[in-house]
């Protein structure tokens, strides 16, 4: 063979290894390219998945710390593993877990038989987790169904080898008040853990579970206070731990499933049986592999890079964890919103089915700026099991709750967060729910004795809303009492808030034929003026006494602003937009001074450091506008609004770049994802869709940005819409063509920066040409602008 020959042959052979590796590459799906440890080194109890199903009442993972709320968890820099607990949720938590090999010392507490690990020994996957207990040289691997958590322990030869139940820890938010476990057999135990109440959910928590082995245990023992007890069939009471023993060859494996349940032992068995009654557990992996790939689907991207897209896929599926069920498989649910705990249950269907799950979430708060659009557009069905749930717990409690935990009701933030998201719902055509029930009980809500009566975790008194003044005066004072009756009691921000939620609500209340009713919301709308400031220029504070509040510091974090101050919330008038542009004097005014506001955000990246350790340094919250928290989500869209699209592009790519890109562990969503509002804001981001109003306008539609995209894809559930899919076709789009040069919605040319939601859902293709230069000239026209309140 000659030289040329062979050259010939290697040549060839790398250029077909090459195209094979972007083949390969190429063919990654969606499940693939997600990284779940963005952000791990900043975890809250409830951000970190792995081992986990959408909404999946099991979030098996472990925790490198357990005593707190935050900076427990996940820890990526952490060097120990206390244990692998089956729920993260906000506030909730429960059934720690641990192998171990050795004298047993379950009972000294986590600090003492946790595992030394290293993340070169780990492997972390969508639905899946493995690392070496170094500890112990144990192999531990994970995964889960909804509601069962999947254990495969490869063990080495031990003469005592144990697998513990720890309800003696503080874990996550709260403390285990009781625990109790049951020996069925020598392959099966059952029990439950008593969470103890927190600030926010002001009633205990009981977790039921059953835990089944795939080969006998030689022993069953525990502890109590620290101390072992020799073997019952029962441990029971405060401050105990059960721990099961027997002996292991080299390379052993021992298999355990642990169903949960809110509700008895009994439904957690059901559970057990229903979801998860074979031992493969590949199987198990493989089909938690497939399920999230059918999730994240819905959206398909094409060009970027591969970091690019390995961020977009892990932001989605964010958008799709956190808010968990909280139901059983057969619909059995815990009522907690009375003086008793009462097991109810779910409708079902024809096929004897849940017509929908019951959900645990922290607030709707800032959710008309993320999960409104995407899962309403995307994952309908989602949207409307919800607002099912919210309706559950109206039926049971008398209130529609705007962030429920574990049946209870919790008053997290302020204001009636849920009704933008229901009303939503409803004008984009999402109707399997009771709407005049929904309305009664949004309705409900808007007057005192209803959540606007309520201000932050206040669970006796019903004042800190301050609904009374707002309908009185047409804003809430700040300082509105010398009592502080809750949290977030924020005058500013609640006037604002609740000015717009009025305005949502009206747009019900017409399409319901309810005139009086929407006059009444219309009017309470325009209360967002009463809080301008026209000598100051921005939003301010008003006292009992009507005057302005001095001295004036638009930047100081908090002191009547929630989570933020006047420089950010001075945008905060989401339904109308344009007469936000009026009181500022105008487009060219307006664009001034929101442009000025980002040229000043940039010099921080756009957010007040990238933890929420960070976060909470008085300095670094000085600033105007912060995308790593919810009040200035639509700050940039501001700008298609007031004739320069062009800065909408741009700044929204600033603030992909800044702030939501990268697959690092060391920083992501600055550290508080919120259980996927800030992930499905940095799809809706990197999609160039967004709804400033949280599409809540009669006829809801989507403001258009840059997409850092090639082609973007989203497919329709044909169920709620008429489309199969619609399609983003950006042509000449990278790093630097950023700018949207013209613009073509289903063939025909489109000179304006929006677009209406039932356009997109009956399908179709808006097609861009990109460019480096803005063309400042595209649906800049005061006619071209999304509408808004005053445009009507």
């Amino acid at each position: 063979m000659s030289k040329t020959t062979v050259y010939f042959l290697r040549v060839l052979g790398l250029a077909i290894t090459l195209l094979t590796g972007r083949e390969a590459l190429a063919q990654k799906q969606p499940v693939d390219l997600v990284n779940p440890l963005v952000d791990a080194a900043n975890s809250r109890w409830f951000f970190f998945n792995s081992a986990t199903r959408p909404f999946g009442m099991v979030n098996l993972s472990p925790d490198n710390a357990v005593n707190a709320d935050w900076g427990a968890g996940y820890r990526y820099h952490l060097d120990s593993i206390k244990c692998f607990s089956h729920v993260h949720c906000w506030q909730l938590s429960g059934i720690p877990v641990m192998p171990t090999t050795g004298p047993f010392n379950g009972h000294l507490g986590a600090s003492q038989y946790g595992s030394s690990f290293s993340h070169s020994k780990e492997v972390i996957k969508a639905g899946y987790h493995k690392v070496m207990l170094d500890s112990y040289n144990i192999t531990a691997e994970l995964t889960s169904t909804t509601r069962v958590g999947f254990h495969k322990y490869t063990f080495p030869a031990a003469e005592q080898s144990h697998i513990l139940f720890d309800f003696s820890t503080f874990l996550g938010p709260s403390d285990t008040q009781k625990g109790y476990v049951k020996k069925v057999s020598n392959q099966e135990i059952e029990g439950y853990a008593i969470m103890a109440p927190t600030i926010r959910r002001p009633k205990t928590l009981t977790v039921f579970f059953v835990a089944v082995f795939d080969k006998p245990f030689t022993s069953f023992n525990g502890w109590r206070n620290g101390k072992l007890e020799s073997s019952k069939e029962v441990i029971d009471g405060e401050r105990t731990g059960a721990y099961l023993s027997f002996t292991t060859k080299a390379g052993e494996v021992r298999k355990m499933k642990v169903a949960i349940s809110y509700v008895s032992e009994a439904q957690a068995r059901i559970n057990l049986n229903t979801e998860l009654p074979h031992w493969d557990f590949d199987r198990t992996v493989q089909e938690s592999h497939t399920d999230w790939n059918n999730w994240l689907s819905r959206i398909e991207v094409q060009g970027g890079t591969d970091t690019e897209r390995s961020r977009f896929y892990t932001d989605l599926w964010h958008a799709l964890q956190g808010r968990r069920i909280i139901s059983d498989v057969n619909g059995k649910y815990s009522d907690m919103t009375g003086p008793e705990r009462r097991i109810k249950q779910i409708p079902l269907d024809a096929a004897g089915k849940p017509k929908f799950n019951h959900h645990n979430f922290d607030a709707m708060w800032g959710a008309q700026w993320s999960i409104n659009t995407l899962w309403h557009l995307v994952y309908p069905e989602v949207t409307e099991s919800f607002v099912n749930s919210m309706l559950l717990m109206y039926d049971d409690g008398g209130l529609i709750p705007r962030g429920p935990s574990g049946g209870n009701y919790t008053f997290v933030m302020t204001g009636a967060s849920s009704t933008p998201f229901i009303v939503s719902a409803y004008l984009k055509g999402i109707r399997g729910f009771d709407q005049q029930k929904a309305y009664e009980g949004m309705r409900k809500n808007h007057f005192p004795g209803g959540l606007m009566s309520k201000a932050g975790y206040e669970h006796k008194t019903g004042k800190g809303g301050g609904i009374e003044y707002y309908m009185e005066r047409g804003y809430i004072p700040h300082p509105m009492s010398k009592t502080q009756y809750g949290f977030h009691q924020d005058g500013s921000t609640q006037t604002l808030e609740y000015a717009y939620q009025d305005y949502t609500l009206a747009q019900m209340a017409k399409k319901l034929g309810k005139a009086d009713d929407y006059s009444l919301f219309i009017k309470r709308a325009e209360n967002y003026k009463n809080i301008w400031n026209p000598e100051l220029g921005w939003m301010w504070n008003r006292t009992l006494d009507g005057k302005w509040a001095e001295p004036v510091d638009i930047l100081r974090y908090d002191n009547g602003w929630e989570e933020g101050n006047a420089a950010q919330y001075s945008w905060f008038v989401p339904h109308d937009v344009h007469g936000l542009i009026k009181l500022m004097g105008g487009r060219e005014a307006f664009i001034s001074k929101l442009n000025g506001s980002f040229e000043k955000a940039r010099k921080h990246d756009f957010v007040a450091g990238k933890s929420h350790d960070n976060e909470t340094l008085e300095d670094l919250r000085r600033i105007y506008i912060n995308y790593g928290n919810q009040p200035c989500m639509q700050t940039a869209f501001l700008f298609n609004y007031a004739g320069s699209p062009w800065l909408t592009q741009y700044w929204t790519r600033q603030v992909i770049e800044n702030v939501y890109s990268g697959v690092s562990p060391e920083y992501g969503y600055s550290g508080d994802e919120d259980q996927g509002l800030m992930g499905s804001l940095s799809v809706l981001l990197k999609t160039g869709l967004f709804s400033t109003n949280g599409g809540t306008t009669p006829e809801p539609f989507y403001e258009i940005s840059s997409p850092i995209f090639r082609k973007i894809t989203i497919h329709l559930n044909p169920r709620y819409y008429k489309g199969k899919q619609f399609v983003i076709d950006a042509g000449n789009n990278s790093a630097q063509n950023i700018y949207i040069q013209s613009a073509q919605l289903n063939g025909k040319s489109l000179n304006r920066p929006w677009m209406a939601h039932e356009t997109v859902v009956n399908g179709g293709t808006l097609t861009l040409q990109m460019g480096a230069k803005p063309n400042k000239a595209w649906g800049a026209a005061p006619d071209q602008a999304p509408v808004s309140m005053s445009s009507n």
